[in-house]
């Protein structure tokens, strides 16, 4: 399954990566996805990318520079489990922002809605 990035961040080179194809992500959502990337990347010691797959699920992935012996990757796991459960409303609007704009069941429903606005 293809996956798409929305955000990625490096501790290693302070830096962060913004998808393009995501500007259109509503501003409260898109800052606090950005946030999240960016401590975790810290917190971690490594990268962490947040992004989509193909079908709107968000997927998690945390990695280390292959000379960091010091990556925790048990502690990556327990972080990620963390943020699904205090992040779930966030993670659910970001899902359901993609399944709406992003993809062609999402077209429909828009559709569905305009013609039901022009009924009225």
């Amino acid at each position: 399954m293809n996956k798409k990035v929305v955000f990625a961040a490096s501790y290693y080179t302070q830096k962060y990566y913004s998808n393009p194809e995501f500007d259109d992500i509503p501003t409260a959502i898109r800052n606090e996805i950005r946030t999240l990337c960016i401590s975790l990347a810290e917190k971690l010691h490594g990268i962490f990318i947040i992004g989509f797959y193909e079908n709107g699920e968000i997927y998690f992935e945390a990695r280390a520079e292959e000379s960091d012996y010091d990556f925790d990757e048990i502690g990556v796991s327990l972080e990620i489990k963390r943020i699904e459960e205090e992040k779930s409303k966030l993670l659910k609007m970001l899902r359901l922002w993609y399944i709406m704009y992003k993809t062609e069941e999402g077209q429909a429903i828009k559709e569905e809605i305009l013609k039901k606005d022009k009924q009225y």
